[in-house]
């Protein structure tokens, strides 16, 4: 299994209620085939440009373990989310 760390920026429109849902959501599908290690709220933050006509979002970080056939998984779910306006995965190195 390989180290991941993933950053998510969820659209600024989302209640707290809505926003513990998909951090719940999430954090399932990686403990489906790997193991979260760490989730960090960073809250609302401004954007550096305008993405799908927001001007900040609230950024959420996953620190993870998983096998590399989850990451594609993964990204599909943050595309087919509405309220994700931008994601990335990156695999950290040991």
């Amino acid at each position: 299994m390989n180290k991941y760390e993933s950053v998510v920026i969820i659209s600024p429109a989302v209640e707290e209620e809505g926003m513990k849902s998909l951090i719940a959501r999430f954090t399932d599908l990686i403990n489906s085939e790997g193991k979260v290690e760490k989730v960090d709220e960073l809250g609302k933050r401004k954007l550096a440009y305008e993405v799908k006509k927001n001007k900040e979002g609230y950024y959420i970080i996953f620190n993870f373990e998983a096998k590399p056939t989850l990451i594609a998984e993964l990204e599909r779910n943050y595309r087919i989310t509405d309220e994700v306006i931008k994601f990335i995965v990156v695999r950290k190195e040991d």
